[in-house]
């Protein structure tokens, strides 16, 4: 993994912050002057914080766990989208649905729906269904695709979270919190970080400066994922050595019989007495 250096993150414009009017003080430590009104971040910082986040990212895929991608705002949904399918991480880029996390099993149940649904299409349930029911379905099914299947595959709550602009996401970061979910977050200069356990000060507005911290953290995840796979197939091949190794016999001792047993030498018959002469 290669942390972008000072100067790749100034062209991506990962420096820009927010108007010095909407900035969080909680962001200072991260702001490096003013220049026309505009907060400037540390872009050292920034490379040192994105290395940080991005060796976390790779420790928990490699011990394979699932880190779901937020990230809502126009300009970071399509960036967003590719980077986490790169690496088979589930995103989501539409509405947070409340109570995502909090209320998991709840969420689960609306994605078994779709599941049902296919399937009525399949067995041929929906052949018996009137044109209003089939419409009123294929609709469902299509909302349901639209905010939903992105995390078709997470089965549990996730290991992590990686949030683009947290000021946006507050809902999604909350619920984290609550949980104790570790979050993961590109934070600008009008953003609290204090509820980010990972922060990495950056412009969260440009999608170049956006795209080159995915970049980085995704790049970080597939090493992981590479090194858990190297792993599985040694700890197989081991395991495979030894099942075939042979095992030492154990040698038998054998026991004599009991005819077998040496006889006990008699003991030699005393010889008798004389008699006393008459």
């Amino acid at each position: 993994m290669q942390t972008p250096n000072f100067d790749q993150l100034l062209d991506a414009t990962c420096h820009f912050g927010h108007l010095k009017r909407k900035w969080n003080p909680a962001m200072a430590p991260y702001i490096f002057m003013e220049r026309n009104g505009i907060h400037i971040i540390d872009l050292y910082k920034t490379g040192a914080k994105l290395e940080e986040a991005a060796n976390a990212l790779k420790n928990i895929a490699k011990s394979g766990k699932r880190i779901l991608f937020v990230a809502t705002k126009k300009q970071a949904k399509d960036v967003t989208r590719e980077r986490a399918m790169s690496v088979n991480m589930p995103y989501v880029i539409e509405r947070w649905p409340g109570g995502m996390l909090t209320n998991f099993t709840t969420i689960r149940k609306a994605v078994k729906k779709m599941d049902t649904i296919d399937k009525m299409e399949t067995d041929g349930t929906m052949d018996n269904m009137s044109k209003r029911e089939k419409l009123q379905l294929s609709r469902q099914r299509a909302k349901l695709e639209k905010n939903l299947g992105s995390i078709k595959e997470l089965n549990r709550l996730p290991s992590a979270l990686f949030v683009v602009d947290v000021l946006k996401e507050h809902i999604a970061v909350a619920e984290a919190n609550r949980l104790g979910i570790p979050v993961f977050g590109i934070v600008d200069t009008n953003s609290d970080p204090s509820n980010v356990d990972f922060v990495i000060p950056a412009n969260d507005d440009a999608s170049k400066s956006i795209d080159i911290i995915l970049a980085t953290v995704c790049e970080a995840i597939k090493e992981g994922l590479e090194e858990r796979k190297v792993e599985q197939i040694d700890n197989k091949d081991e395991n495979a050595e030894d099942e075939e190794a042979p095992k030492p016999r154990r040698q038998r001792v054998r026991r004599p019989r009991a005819e077998e047993a040496p006889a006990e030498e008699e003991a030699p018959a005393a010889e008798e007495a004389p008699k006393a002469e008459e």
